[in-house]
């Protein structure tokens, strides 16, 4: 199918905090509010590209929003191509590193650029990238933080039924493993043995702390444990991994995807998760998953539960993909969750417009 080629005129992002429904509160951070950069990239022929970048700090957008309209002021002008963009953004912030907020501000403007190229062939992105629209299948992460067994267990039930999920993750990382080994329990016993449990430390552990904590949950059945330990300890990594037998899960923190080639060459986990921001949006995903699927490693998504729904229809290894809806206030329809699927709506590009009514009450 051709189309009009389509060339940058300006890249807009703004900062809005929105308030968390349920705060986050793990071992190594509680936030309650939750900073998003809204991305639009506008080009000469009309159409826009979106999307979004959740970077934790609030702090960072200040760093952050520069970076983006830098990048509109290099490439504007230039044919809207992602690959060749995404390389050209990178290679221009090439002398600060090609990881941390350089990776992040490429990953956005990435996400936006193949929304446009979407939308101008007049196709969902999941299709222009060689799949069709459909479900995929998905677990609930919205909640299930550092709180009482009996709170856990009271929301656990919550976030099964908000949307028929077969899959929940809840945190670990309490100050006495009774406490985390009470709220596993409370938690089977609420939602039954038919539900996926995954669980994730968010790099809160010590070495040490990981091999008796995860020993102790290893006949648990678990779906997997994710992060135990900081996200760079890979020597670690492939020690947990040699000797547990409930799947290691590792990998919002790839920095593109040859930090995850190091980590299936050193054996550090039996499977991945890149976070859109970091692997390097659309792009690094792709370039990801072929690595993936050559190793025959399951992949699952982080975060961004719009773009990542697209790219699972096209990923050889396609797990799970994490679904929360901590940006949806922001959107003008957010996806549709049913069945314990996120369902991709049949429009052209990834499908998310802005609300700008609430944008703009949560402008900072």
């Amino acid at each position: 199918m051709s189309h009009v080629p389509l060339t940058i005129r300006s890249i807009t992002a703004r900062a809005i905090v929105l308030k968390l429904k349920r705060p986050v509160v793990a071992r190594i951070a509680t936030l309650s509010e939750w900073p998003v950069i809204l991305i639009d990239l506008q080009t000469e022929q009309g159409i826009t590209g979106r999307s979004y970048l959740e970077p934790y700090v609030t702090k960072s957008m200040r760093y952050l929003v520069p970076a983006l309209h830098d990048f509109g002021d290099m490439l504007r002008g230039r044919r809207l191509a992602p690959v060749e963009l995404f390389d050209a953004a990178r290679k221009s912030l090439h002398f600060v590193g090609y990881e941390g907020l350089s990776m992040i501000a490429a990953s956005g403007l990435d996400m936006a650029a193949w929304d446009a190229l979407a939308k101008a062939a007049n196709q969902p992105l999941c299709v222009l990238l060689g799949g069709t629209v459909g479900p995929v299948k998905s677990y609930n992460s919205n909640g299930l933080w550092l709180k009482s067994p009996e709170v856990v267990a009271t929301e656990a039930i919550e976030l099964r039924d908000e949307g028929g999920f077969a899959g929940l993750k809840l945190r670990l990382g309490r100050e006495r493993v009774a406490d985390d080994l009470a709220t596993l329990d409370a938690v089977r016993k609420a939602v039954g043995n038919g539900i996926e449990l995954m669980v994730d430390f968010n790099q809160g552990l010590t070495l040490a702390e990981a091999l008796q904590r995860c020993h102790m949950i290893d006949d648990y059945g678990l779906a997997w444990i994710e992060e135990p330990i900081v996200y760079d300890n890979l020597d670690g990594y492939a020690q947990l991994a040699a000797e547990l037998k409930t799947p290691l899960q590792i990998g919002e923190n790839f920095y593109g995807p040859r930090e995850m080639h190091k980590a299936l060459q050193r054996r550090a986990c039996d499977l991945v998760m890149p976070d859109f921001m970091r692997i390097g949006g659309v792009t690094g995903w792709m370039r990801a998953a072929a690595i993936a699927g050559a190793a025959g490693i399951p992949m699952s998504t982080h975060l961004y539960p719009e773009v990542a729904a697209h790219v699972m229809r096209v990923t050889e290894t396609a797990h799970w993909l994490e679904w929360q809806d901590w940006a949806d206030p922001i959107l003008r329809q957010p996806y549709a969750i049913k069945d314990g699927h996120l369902h991709i709506p049949d429009v052209p590009g990834v499908g998310i417009e802005w609300n700008e009514e609430a944008v703009a009450a949560h402008r900072i």
